[in-house]
């Protein structure tokens, strides 16, 4: 019996570098998720809508976005718009698709004078149907209408 020196061979050494492609790649697909949203979310127009238990979500094939905002300035798919050009806007979108939908988005401040003005005007335009949007009533909560004295 002889003894020896035994002679071990070291083992492969742990890898001490991280291996950034993965976290690489998920990183650049985020990037691409938020460069296409984020246009999405900055085009809004902050309204506080009237609530009601009809409102239910739907979608027309064809619409248009007309909102007024507390202001009473009226918007046409996010554009600000005098009341001329609205009507004359309006008139050519009549003149084109005369089955149009008005999709009217009023804020709950305006006055309802200043909503049926815009309604006149989508209406001497030919466009005969005008959908109100609104939001359903939470119950008890925020929206309920006050009761005058």
């Amino acid at each position: 019996m002889s003894f020896g020196r035994l002679e071990r061979t070291t083992g492969p050494q742990p890898m001490s570098d991280i291996n950034m492609t993965p976290l690489v790649d998920v990183m650049l697909v985020l990037v691409v998720i938020f460069i296409l949203t984020a246009p999405l979310l900055a085009s809004a127009i902050r309204l506080d809508l009237p609530r009601t238990e009809g409102a239910t979500p739907g979608a027309a094939p064809q619409f248009i976005t007309l909102v007024v905002d507390a202001s009473g300035q009226a918007y046409l798919d996010d554009l600000p718009l005098s009341p001329a050009a609205l009507a004359e806007r309006l008139r050519r979108i009549g003149a084109e698709r005369p089955d149009t939908e008005v999709q009217l988005r009023a804020d709950a401040a305006v006055p309802y004078g200043r909503v049926v003005e815009v309604m006149g005007a989508a209406h001497l335009a030919g466009l005969q149907r005008i959908g109100f949007v609104a939001e359903p009533r939470v119950s008890g909560g925020a929206g309920a209408p006050s009761k005058a004295p």
